[in-house]
């Protein structure tokens, strides 16, 4: 989402049917811990065994099914882990009302999601750490991240779990604190999604549902827009094992469409900030200078305040189809060979159809009035246009947009039990990520059109939904297609490709003495490619030769932007003027194209370009050995311990297509100019090692008490745009040298020290009580910095032959203009000399370009560089509680985030700050007995900030404080068939966002 300062509107109720078969299922017991609820240290993971049916749990003498299942299974994972891990196992997964992966894990005290814009959940953020800053691994292995945005590729390392259904998922475990067996990457946490294995559940299953979403967003929008009110879900799995075991087989698929109606309103364009005692554009004019009397409450001089750029209203239509499959093949000839391959692959398209109504300011005489400081924000601000006279545009644009994103993996893994003692494995995957357009008009497609009708416009922020109120030229009571114009359009391609090759082997060793040493090395290569290109025209005052007349009034279908905010009171304001049209995107295409060619204009396609203009390649190679030890003291106290320490280096090269500088030409008094030549690819490179400990106690202070202390040190690397190679130059320079910009791929990663500190008591079956106490100390937070530097050799005059000559003659060393006439008038045709004329002042113009033997030109380089430190701390809690055998329960959870990195709103500079740092909560209410599970399940999380930038430049993007209800009921009708009904976001819940101040 891309609005600012924004109110996203949902109505989305989405119910489901589901039917599931089962196939012949073996009986199932889940082992229980230890009598002293421990396990030997360095093997508490490998101590969960299961087999058989997932649907039945077998622990301490107690049978349970299905939700309360899940939760002993998340209990156990939490109990027998060292470190801090927390989980969720399948039948959790399949019982939550979750559109997707994201969703579930949202359930998991500390995890916090980003939503998209029609709801869904897609990036997550732990223990306030961003999602660039947690990895996420498949199976043990590290999987690629790719997504575009509406201007371009992310440039991100977050993955998308949109892209993932929950369906065929057995188990995800979330580690919050460092291993040296995990792979490096994850500073927040690792998050590790694990698939069913056949030989783990012998014999033969199989499940089937089939789904109905209702989804009555779709409809809340104009006829010609609105989509489907009921889409289907489909999801199977089947898995077998034949020859004893020997051989087995898991297959799984699923496919879902939806579609999905939602409204924004934001200040899209961003807030152009001031100090009250600052000039510039867009500023509000200073106490006594002409329209300092039309401001009401003026913000002091010390203050801090945001006038808007723009206000953009819109209504979208989202169609969202994903599908999923995988195959697990798995081979184990004795009972000391195992191999596995297994393949997984997902899609998920979404095509949005856009429609919005908007106003641009343009600063000039205006109203307003103010909050009070220190960071102030519009009551109201309005600008005075002559209507009659010189009417500005009332802007009513179209898009469609259409991407897919695609991430498939291969993989191969052998494990090999040597001795009783002694196991090794290897392991070795490919895989890839895609995201780009699935449309000949590009994955972003845009066309603007506008009625040249607007006067004063004014903008009530003081509600929370902004009031646009416009006032039409004398005897205009309404806007006509036939005052419609096209002014622009877009046409943007955008692509993101990840590819991760890894390879390692593994192995432990177990000793005599209640201890175990793990060990292993490998490699890791990551090629992240990012690229985009555009064909674009911007007409403000509409396509040169064309007038309304040429596009048919029968396009334009008027509504009322009110009518799709109907969740705020504002929207019926009698102020609010919210009449705009809405447009088939095709239709005004076509029109546009014989407008434009019966104009005689240029060529221009309607379409995205095919080649890519910005292309950047990284490259990352790591290597890596670890060394894990584990040993359980039996005392009084038992007492776990595991030390472990990784090695990782990491080589980094980066390449980037840029137009390469040619030369620099000296074209007018103030002015010297960067001639750009065919593009290339330039090249950057770069480095870094680290040594990563971590430390794990866990002391069984009762059977049922454990108390923990971890410590470990995470890596989280850069973001691929800010490691990017090419070198791009501003086309302007001045006599003292130019600017520019670059990535760098020599950028340290963010490095973390993490300290543990946790309480938990196992009181019950499936029932739990912990407390837990954080701190991360991290480094090396990327900030931007220029350096001084003489790319591509160009030559400048600037203190060359010919200019030196000049100030030898008398011309003064600032006299520009002197300095050209001399050159011209002695060097005319000689190396570099070209004039072509004398301006109305009689001064000599042409150019006049540097020489080799003349000055190198300096660049001041605008670049990341490592620059901060900052720590958060924070508390979690979470207790999960069954009431005997009545089938009712509870799981809740609450998790405190706090840092000194704060965003200061009454600062005006660029800042640091951490984004996605919030606190969080889930309460879920369940009752499991017999054939009915019924749970309700509430999510909520802070305000947080979630961003440092908005259209306009340094400004902050605060995401309000969220929350969410869903439900699930379900009734087994027999062995095989059960039904189930799932409401997500059944109170209507909307989001918003606001900038420095909540106007």
């Amino acid at each position: 989402m891309n609005s600012r300062s924004s109110i996203l509107c949902r109505k989305l109720l989405v119910t489901a049917v589901l039917a599931g078969l089962a196939g012949p299922a073996a009986a199932q017991s889940v082992a229980a811990p230890a009598d002293n609820a421990t396990t030997q240290a360095g093997n508490t993971d490998q101590s969960r065994t299961e087999t058989g049916d997932s649907n039945t749990q077998q622990l301490e003498g107690i049978t349970v099914t299905g939700i309360r299942y899940s939760l002993a299974q998340s209990a156990l994972i939490k109990r027998t882990s060292h470190g801090v891990v927390d989980g969720i196992v399948a039948e959790d997964i399949g019982k939550f009302p979750d559109s997707n992966l994201a969703e579930s894990l949202q359930r998991i005290s500390g995890v916090s999601i980003d939503r998209s814009a029609i709801g869904e959940g897609a990036k997550v953020t732990v223990r306030g750490i961003g999602p660039d800053y947690n990895l996420v691994l498949l199976n043990g292995r590290q999987m690629p991240a790719t997504s575009i945005q509406a201007t371009g590729p992310s440039g991100s390392r977050s993955f998308d779990f949109s892209n993932l259904s929950s369906s065929a998922i057995s188990e995800v475990d979330v580690y919050k604190t460092g291993r040296a067996d995990v792979p490096t990457g994850g500073l927040g946490a690792t998050i590790d999604i694990r698939t069913a294995k056949p030989l783990d559940h012998p014999g033969q299953h199989g499940s089937f549902t089939a789904t109905l979403i209702h989804d009555g967003s779709a409809q809340n929008l104009p006829d010609s827009m609105q989509g489907s009110e009921v889409t289907p879900q489909l999801a199977g799995i089947y898995s077998n094992t034949f020859a004893d075991g020997k051989f087995g087989i898991a297959i799984s698929a699923s496919y879902s469409k939806r579609d999905a109606g939602y409204s924004q309103v934001g200040v899209t364009s961003g807030w152009h900030t001031f100090t009250g005692d600052q000039v510039g554009w867009g500023s509000i004019p200073l106490p006594g200078e002409p329209g300092s009397e039309n401001i009401t409450n003026r913000p002091g001089p010390d203050d801090v305040y945001s006038v808007p750029q723009n206000l953009d209203y819109s209504i979208n239509r989202a169609t969202r189809k994903r599908t999923n499959g995988q195959l697990t093949l798995q081979f184990a000839p004795n009972d000391s060979l195992v191999t596995t391959v297994d393949i997984m692959y997902a899609e998920n398209k979404v095509q949005t159809l856009r429609n919005d109504l908007s106003v641009w300011f343009n600063f000039g005489p205006s109203n307003s009035a103010w909050t009070d400081g220190p960071a102030a924000g519009p009551d109201f601000y309005e600008e005075i246009i002559d209507a009659a006279n010189s009417p500005a545009d009332l802007a009513m644009a179209g898009g469609k947009f259409a991407t897919k994103a695609e991430l498939w993996s291969l993989g191969l893994n052998q494990k090999w039990a040597v001795t009783d003692r002694l196991n090794l494995e290897f392991d070795g995957h490919h895989s890839v990520s895609t995201d780009g357009s699935d449309s000949p008009y590009g994955s972003n497609a845009t066309i603007g059109a506008a009625a040249f009708v607007r006067g004063n416009t004014k903008v009530d922020f003081s509600s929370a939904f902004p009031i646009l109120s416009v006032q039409l030229p004398p005897g205009v009571d309404h806007v006509k297609p036939s005052d419609m114009l096209i002014t622009g359009a877009s046409f943007r391609n955008s692509y993101m490709r990840s590819e991760v090759n890894q390879a390692r082997i593994t192995g432990d060793f177990t000793f005599s003495d209640s201890s175990r040493l793990d060990f292993g090395i490998g490699a890791t290569e990551v090629k992240n490619r990012s690229a985009y290109a555009y064909n674009q025209e911007d007409h403000w005052g509409g396509i040169a030769g064309t007038s309304p007349s040429d596009y048919p009034d029968s396009i334009w279908k008027s509504a009322n932007m009110g009518d799709y905010f109907d969740q705020f009171s504002g929207a019926n304001s009698p102020n609010f003027d919210d009449a705009f049209f809405v447009f088939n995107f095709e239709d005004l295409r076509n029109a546009a194209i014989d407008a434009w060619n019966g104009a005689g204009n240029p060529p221009f396609s309607f379409l995205a370009p095919t080649r890519f203009t910005y292309d950047s390649r990284v490259k990352e190679r790591s290597n890596f050995a670890y060394l894990q030890w584990g040993k359980t003291w039996y005392w009084s106290m038992p007492l776990d311990v595991t030390l472990g320490v990784r090695y990782e280096k990491t080589d980094v090269t980066s390449r980037a297509l840029v137009p390469i500088p040619e030369k620099i030409e000296w074209q007018s008094a103030n002015e010297f100019n960067t001639v750009l030549g065919d593009r290339d690819f330039t090249q950057l490179s770069g480095s870094y090692n680290y040594l990563l400990p971590n430390l794990d106690l866990a002391l069984h202070v009762t059977d049922e008490v454990i108390a923990r202390a971890s410590y470990s040190r995470t890596i989280g690397r850069p973001r691929w745009n800010q490691i990017q190679g090419g070198q791009s130059l501003a086309a302007l320079l001045r006599v003292d040298g130019g600017t520019g910009s670059q990535g760098n791929p020599g950028l340290k990663p963010l490095v973390s020290d993490n300290f543990d500190l946790s309480l938990e008591w196992y009181y019950g079956p499936g029932s739990y009580v912990s407390l837990g106490y954080f701190r991360k100390n991290i480094d090396n937070y990327i900030g931007t910095t220029q350096i001084n530097a003489k790319p591509f050799d160009l030559h400048t005059p600037v203190g060359g032959a010919y200019w030196n000559e000049a100030l030898a003659s008398g011309c003064g060393d600032a006299d520009m203009v002197c300095i050209r006439d001399y050159i011209f008038a002695h060097h005319n045709g000689d190396p570099g000399v070209v004039q072509t004329g004398v301006d109305s002042t009689g001064h000599a113009t042409g150019t006049i370009t540097g020489q080799p033997g003349d000055p190198v030109a300096s660049f001041r380089i605008t670049t990341p560089v490592n620059q901060r430190s900052a720590s958060l701390d924070g508390l979690e809690f979470a207790w999960q509680h069954v009431f005997g055998d009545s089938g009712f329960g509870i799981a809740a959870n609450y998790t405190h985030v706090d840092s000194g990195l704060t965003y200061q709103n009454d600062v005006v500079d660029e800042q640091f700050a951490l984004v996605g740092l919030s606190d969080s909560a889930n309460l879920i209410p369940f009752y499991d007995k017999g054939p009915f599970q019924i749970r309700i399940a509430y999510n909520w999380r802070g305000e947080f900030l979630s961003s440092l930038f908005d259209g306009a430049g340094a400004n902050p993007i605060y995401v309000e404080s969220y929350g969410q209800i869903d439900f699930s009921a379900s009734y087994q009708l027999s062995k095989q068939l059960s039904v189930q009904v799932q409401g997500i976001n059944v109170t209507n819940r909307t989001q918003r966002m606001h900038s420095r101040n909540w106007n």
